[in-house]
């Protein structure tokens, strides 16, 4: 993810996530597309964890795909950073 994140010239700040999502703090400049960024997440991730984990493909051969078409993507300019460091260290981490 983080390298994914450097491609695009954006930082990511925190990454956790739960069995079926992730949590991604991620500072971007407005040149950035969010739907090409987050594009890129999912299939450079979906390409690694297929590659490290076999047994994904047995899985997901019917879809091909290990994340779904959707995403939520919300604005916390302003928000302090601990804060919002603080929830997605909070959540479970992706099993």
């Amino acid at each position: 993810m983080r390298d994914v994140c450097a491609d695009f010239d954006t930082e990511l700040a925190e990454f956790n996530g739960e069995t079926d999502h992730v949590h991604l703090l991620v500072n971007f400049p407005p040149k950035v597309a969010l739907s090409k960024l987050v594009n890129s997440l999912k299939g450079v991730s979906s390409r690694r964890m297929r590659q490290e984990f076999p047994e994904l493909v047995r899985h997901y051969w019917r879809a091909n795909k290990l994340w779904s078409a959707s995403y939520f993507a919300g604005s916390v300019g302003g928000a302090p950073l601990t804060v919002l460091r603080q929830y997605i260290e909070q959540q479970n981490r992706p099993g």
